[in-house]
């Protein structure tokens, strides 16, 4: 059996240390948080639940299910997810196809064009002004259509085309007659779903997370994705609590608004937490994928 140094068991007692340290940083807000919203409001605001539920209520989620615009929020939130991740999916591919093809003419200066764009911007004001003018205000496409792509995963998966699909496979199929579409999918898709995996997770993530578009450009509220409504239950909840502080006849509201703040933050990213641990492996490949020299 090999031996280890003194130095190297220090090393990995530190290394062990540090990780578990960062494991309780990460693990305690979302223990919280789960064990918060199935608690009695009181003992949350009084700062007798720090860890394990106290007096278990279900309270939050009971008012949570109850409210019409919570439901119908988070519906908007999967139709934008569904439609967004197909979009920016689409959209990738198609950008991402042509520039990792070495026939394609200029593909390193439109290569270079696009990832300026993610150094400079125009701004929020100019891209208020263009979602205005194309008549896409307070519509689901404001949130969609000015996203539909992302040049960093564009230059990932144009790093997996030319790194990972054979370009003899690709002549061959051309010899044999094949378009340039049917080589993308009849080819190059198929062998692609490690990357189209990637893309979905990354693009779903974001649409499902995002609410800074829809703060912008959204002022119907039956619009209104899950996110944009749980950081206006927030911002209410804690502006309320400021003004009414001290009187009581608003302390049920304030506990309640308690209870569905955390009931909310619960619905809204359970999805997720269920999913990333399955999918972390995608993650980790999409790293790497875009880490190698395109």
């Amino acid at each position: 059996m090999e031996t280890r140094s003194f130095e190297n068991r220090c090393f990995e007692a530190i290394v062990y240390t540090l990780l578990t340290v960062v494991a309780v940083l990460v693990l305690y807000p979302l223990v919280f948080v789960l064990s918060a919203s199935v608690s009695d409001p009181a003992a949350v605001l009084n700062g007798e639940m720090w860890l394990w539920p106290k007096d278990l209520s279900f309270v939050g989620y009971k008012k949570v299910l109850e409210n019409h615009d919570l439901l119908r929020s988070y519906t908007n939130t999967i139709v934008y997810t569904v439609i967004g991740t197909a979009i920016n999916l689409v959209m990738t591919v198609m950008a991402a196809y042509p520039l990792s093809q070495k026939s394609f003419y200029g593909r390193n200066v439109i290569t270079a064009f696009m990832v300026f764009t993610m150094f400079f911007s125009g701004g929020l004001v100019p891209a208020y002004m263009l979602v205005k003018q194309l008549g896409m205000l307070n519509s689901m496409w404001a949130l969609l259509i000015p996203g539909s792509v992302s040049v960093w995963n564009i230059v990932i998966m144009r790093t997996f085309f030319q790194n990972s699909i054979p370009s003899e496979m690709q002549e061959a199929a051309a010899i044999d007659g094949c378009s340039d579409w049917k080589a993308l999918w009849r080819i190059v898709l198929p062998l692609s779903m490690p990357i189209l995996a990637v893309m979905v997770l990354f693009y779903a993530v974001g649409h499902w997370n995002a609410y800074f578009s829809a703060l912008i450009y959204l002022t119907d509220r039956e619009l209104y994705p899950l996110q944009l409504l749980l950081r206006e239950f927030l911002v209410q909840g804690e502006m309320e609590h400021m003004v009414n502080v001290g009187d009581s006849s608003h302390a049920k509201t304030i506990m309640d608004q308690e209870a569905v703040k955390y009931a909310v933050v619960v619905v809204a990213n359970l999805p997720i937490l269920l999913l990333y641990p399955f999918l972390q492996q995608y993650f980790v490949k999409g790293i790497m994928i875009g880490a190698l020299k395109g």
